[in-house]
This record gives structure tokens, C-alpha cells and sequence, in this order.
């Protein structure tokens, strides 16, 4: 029997089967884009300027401003050691991801930027201002989840760029857990949105965006072969050869494709729907289990992810007693330990639950009768 995935916060599953085709198609007939003119790199290069149209039309980008890289931390990484410059000052909040945390503290450390850490309330109407408060004349960017990996909490992105907007700073987005399941695009106010290709868009793993609106100068990480400009040792400055250097991942981008698509014809609002029904079919198994700390607060808006733990076990024994059952889910503090400080459960974390498009309420209630 198939495990049953409920980690989708960590990476959508299964694939969609054109996902999948997409993969193996690309495997079959594409060759290195922009390394040739014969027909296997035209092929190659057709797929990945689809991709990126794709992308573009998703999120609100222009094709040459839609860049593929490895991961969202790939792509988070590019956006915020590529645009800081020496002095700057940012603001990141207590729900962030490792990968936005971890290059700011490195550029802190360094000497090269200072950081505020802002704390969001559970009220969706006071995160701007707990992240104004932070505010400095030097501050250069506000650096944001739109989801957290943890609880699921929702940002308001929108009114937050507005924030940013008045006071001259830019944007930078972490996308992971928002893209594929609420509307985001750059017409939002975001300068750089940065997203994993393999959760909500359901693409394969090791795939990521970076889409610009092309206002932030992005110094790229790495140099060498783009296929294009290569009589020069410089590396071309446009995008996107300036941050796509070495071959990319084609039949990766193929399957982001196919996922994209999938998403898009599925709907957001379908996919927000369904995946929410499920989490409060969830919420009414833990609700009966005495001993289950739920960390949803009733004033705070929340995508479908629910974070948990029952006081009679660690979360790394309830969710083994899931594994055993063939029901996957995750426990500790998911690369997120600002977030659990916030939480108060940066001991041992907590289990998540995250369900995805093809998850149904039967698996729904086997979940909920094996943690009971």
C-alpha cells in the first residue's frame, strides 16, 4: 500500500501524471538550451521559454524576469545576498524559513547588514504595523513569508507592500508555501517573489523560481556558461542569463510546467477549498482528543496547514505512530525555529499536518483515528 502523504507543506505528492509525462517527455527529446542550433537544444529551449511563459502568466512577471533555480532557498538566496548592499538594514519576521533567516544572520555576522526580527500577532489588521515599528532610515528591504511553513498562518502581502511602498523599501517574498494556494502576484507590490517549484505548484524536486519586476539590480551569485555572450568573460548583465549560469534543469522545468498548469486549471480557489475542508475535518479529530494542543488562534487567517502535538507523547512519537500506520507527516521544527520560539515549542516542535489536492476525507479520518 502507498503512503499516504499528508507533508505537502515539505513537497507536493504524488505528481500529477502530466507532471510525470512532462518529465519523462523531456527526458526523451530535449537537449542543453542555447548550447546549439540543432534540434534537440531548439527543443530544449522551446520547453523552457514555455516554462517560463507560464510563469510569467501565473505571477505576474514578464518572461525574461521569470529565473529557474535549484530551490526557493536557491532563489532566496540570489534575492537577498544578490540585492543588500553594505549598511543596509532589513526587517524578517519570528515566522521565517532557515532559508530567509540564515543568509541575513550571514550577512550580519559578516559586518556587511544589521536586521530587526518583527513579531506578528495572530490579528491579520496589526502585522503591518508590527513591522513598521521596525522601521530605520537605512532599512533597505522587508524580507517575508507569505505563509508559515508551521502554522499555516496568511500575511497580508498586499497591504504590507503598500507599507513598503510608502516608506521606499522593497519587497522580497518567500512564496514556498503561499504560491500554488492563495493569489499572489508582483502587481501585489512585491519586487522579487521567490517560490519552491516542487510544493503547491506540484512540480519535481529540485526545482525553484525567482520572478523580479526588474526595479532591483540582482548581483548573481555564481558565473560561467549562459549560452549566450560567450566570446566575453563577463557575465551578461540582462536577464535571465545573468542568474542562470550552467545548465539548467530542463526536464525539471518541463514537470513546473505541466504542474503549473495543473494548478491553474484546477483553480485556486478550488485547491484552497478543498485542501481547508479537509484540515477542518482534521481539526474535529484533534478538537476530541483531550490532550491535543491545537496552535491555530481564532483572530489569525490560516492556509491549510495545521500545526499540533499531544501532550502525552513528543511529536516525533506521534508522528512515528503515523509512519507505522503508512501516514506521513512531519514532526520537529520544520527549518522554521524562529517560528516555534514564537510558538513556544522549540524543544521538540510539533507534528504538521498538510494535505494536498489529491489527499480525500477517508485519509482525512484514518489520520485522525490513529492519533486518537
Amino acid at each position: 500500500m502507498q503512503p499516504i502523504s499528508f507533508d505537502n507543506a515539505a513537497t507536493g505528492f504524488p505528481k500529477p501524471a502530466a507532471v510525470q509525462e512532462a518529465v519523462l517527455r523531456a527526458m526523451q527529446t530535449a537537449g542543453n538550451p542555447g548550447r546549439g542550433g540543432h534540434p534537440l537544444a531548439e527543443a530544449g529551449g522551446a520547453m523552457v521559454y514555455h516554462a517560463r511563459e507560464t510563469a510569467a502568466g501565473m505571477f505576474g512577471a514578464s518572461p525574461e524576469n521569470v529565473v529557474f533555480t535549484g530551490s526557493c532557498t536557491h532563489a532566496l538566496n540570489l534575492a537577498i545576498q544578490g540585492t543588500l548592499r553594505q549598511g543596509d538594514h532589513v526587517i524578517i519576521t519570528d515566522l521565517e524559513h532557515n532559508s530567509v533567516w540564515r543568509p541575513v544572520y550571514a550577512l550580519a555576522a559578516a559586518g556587511r547588514i544589521t536586521y530587526s526580527i518583527a513579531h506578528i500577532p495572530p490579528e491579520t489588521a496589526r502585522i503591518p504595523d508590527a513591522i513598521a515599528q521596525h522601521i530605520r532610515k537605512n532599512t533597505a528591504a522587508v524580507i517575508m513569508t507569505l505563509v508559515s511553513n508551521v502554522t499555516g498562518q496568511i500575511l497580508p502581502h498586499r497591504t504590507i507592500a503598500e507599507m513598503c511602498r510608502s516608506h521606499g523599501i522593497r519587497l522580497i517574498a518567500d512564496g514556498a508555501q503561499g504560491c500554488g494556494v492563495i493569489p499572489v502576484s508582483l502587481a501585489d507590490g512585491i519586487q522579487i517573489l521567490c517560490t519552491a517549484g516542487h510544493k503547491g505548484l506540484y512540480g519535481p524536486m529540485g526545482t525553484g523560481l525567482l520572478l523580479t519586476d526588474g526595479t532591483v539590480p540582482i548581483t548573481p551569485l555564481t558565473q560561467g556558461g549562459t549560452g549566450s555572450r560567450s566570446q566575453s568573460p563577463q557575465q551578461p548583465d540582462y536577464l535571465p542569463d545573468a542568474l542562470e549560469s550552467g545548465t539548467l534543469n530542463v526536464s525539471g522545468i518541463a514537470g513546473l510546467d505541466a504542474g503549473m498548469q495543473f494548478i491553474m486549471q484546477k483553480g485556486l480557489r478550488t485547491v484552497f477549498a478543498h485542501e481547508a475542508a479537509l484540515c477542518e475535518r482534521f481539526l474535529s479529530h484533534l478538537r476530541a482528543i483531550p490532550d491535543a494542543v491545537i496552535y491555530r488562534q481564532p483572530s489569525a487567517d490560516y492556509a491549510p496547514v495545521i500545526s499540533f502535538r499531544l501532550m502525552r507523547e513528543t511529536p516525533q512519537e506521534t508522528a512515528a505512530r503515523l509512519a507505522e500506520a503508512g501516514i506521513c507527516m512531519r514532526a520537529g521544527l520544520h527549518c522554521a525555529p524562529l517560528a516555534h520560539t514564537a510558538l513556544g515549542t522549540s524543544a521538540d516542535g510539533t507534528v504538521r499536518f498538510a494535505p494536498s489536492v489529491f489527499s480525500t476525507a477517508a485519509q482525512t479520518d484514518r489520520a485522525g483515528s490513529v492519533i486518537a
